[in-house]
């Protein structure tokens, strides 16, 4: 569905995606994690058409993303981490620019407001920044294009409301539709993602999906000051140390996503050395 292959892209002489090679396949929600500048937000600009690769081929879902052709605009949607709505309606909104997306469906709009306890009567310039950002997702949502790319989309909510997107967001994944999210916020989607793929400096740094890495690593409190030291990766807390470990106790392993980024960030080439081994899991 999407296939990036030696992307380079920078502004200016400040280089930011470097011979980058992805590729993502529908039916998935995927978690973009990084640190800020490492490329997650550039790569997915791109990916809309926003942005021109100075090298390498993009293509999504058979189109050049920077020809924006009108068949492919109307199969992909993006909602910036920064966005501004117009001093208009939510009915106005819906009329002016639901058009461009000939799959958008009324109901389903009007259901994900409801969720999110957005009244439909609501006028824009008086609602609150949580509520304009509820509301584009809700937009988004229901325009039903194969790719969505959501960038911070927990930014701005509060807890209720994360706990709302997340219920909103589990109802639409099918096998037809893209879903990537650049995030920090990883404790938000640690349940929705269905694959991680931390990007640093430009390049692919981990790629994998959620069972293949329960299935090789273990996150969990070190048993004694040995196991710790020899962990992937160790972080001291009040419980004890917390690990990120090789999984060699024939179950599947627990999953910790912020542990595992920093596990990742800390020992990218221990931590993908252990995918590469045989585990122990056995199903």
């Amino acid at each position: 569905m999407i296939d990036i292959q030696n992307l380079h892209f920078s502004y200016k002489r400040k280089n930011v995606l470097s011979d980058l090679s992805v590729q993502f396949q529908p039916g998935y929600i995927y978690g973009l994690l990084g640190k800020n500048g490492a490329g997650k937000s550039t790569m997915m600009h791109n990916i809309a058409g926003l942005l021109f690769p100075k090298q390498g081929k993009v293509d999504v879902l058979g189109y050049v993303p920077s020809k924006r052709q009108p068949a492919f605009l109307q199969e992909i949607f993006m909602i910036p981490e920064e966005f501004h709505l117009p001093d208009i309606t939510i009915g106005r909104l819906v009329r002016d620019h639901a058009v461009f997306y000939p799959k958008f469906n009324q109901q389903q709009f009007e259901r994900y407001l409801s969720e999110f306890q957005v009244p439909l009567a609501d006028k824009l310039p008086q609602a609150s920044y949580g509520q304009k950002k509820k509301l584009l997702i809700s937009f988004a949502l229901a325009c039903n294009t194969s790719i969505l790319l959501m960038d911070e989309p927990t930014n701005g909510l509060d807890i209720i409301s994360k706990s709302q997107f997340r219920k909103v967001l589990a109802s639409v994944v099918d096998e037809n539709k893209c879903i990537l999210i650049s995030t920090h916020q990883v404790k938000d989607l640690e349940n929705l993602i269905d694959r991680i793929t931390v990007i640093d400096n430009g390049n692919i740094l981990f790629d994998q999906s959620i069972p293949n890495i329960t299935r090789h690593l273990d996150c969990r409190l070190a048993q004694d000051s040995f196991e710790a030291k020899e962990a992937l990766y160790a972080e001291e807390t009040f419980r004890g140390n917390v690990i990120v470990t090789t999984n060699n106790n024939g179950h599947e392993g627990k999953l910790d996503l912020e542990l595992l980024y920093k596990a990742v960030m800390n020992n990218p080439a221990r931590v993908n050395e252990a995918f590469h081994r045989q585990p122990a899991v056995q199903y």
